[in-house]
């Protein structure tokens, strides 16, 4: 599956888009992690949840939690809230 790599996220992948396998989110991450080292605890925090500043969209669905199922077709975007001041 096609996975979307946000900027901030972006030194871990050098990629926009990378590829990626798993039946579930939690498959992708850890194909992702075992690629990239460091980029899944930038998105899971330590209780296996996504962190409340992130959001996964599975196609145009939002993701709730690691579960959520995937098909090789699909296409997953990261997207993080970014604030300052």
């Amino acid at each position: 599956m096609n996975v979307s790599i946000p900027t901030p996220l972006r030194s871990y992948t050098r990629q926009s888009v990378v590829q990626a396998d798993g039946a579930t989110l939690a498959e992708m991450f850890t194909d992702l992690e075992r690629r990239f080292p460091g980029l899944r605890f930038r998105v899971i925090n330590e209780q296996d949840e996504i962190r409340r500043h992130i959001k996964i969209f599975v196609n145009q669905t939002t993701a709730e939690d690691l579960c959520a199922p995937l098909s090789p077709d699909d296409s997953v975007r990261i997207i993080m809230a970014i604030s300052g001041g």
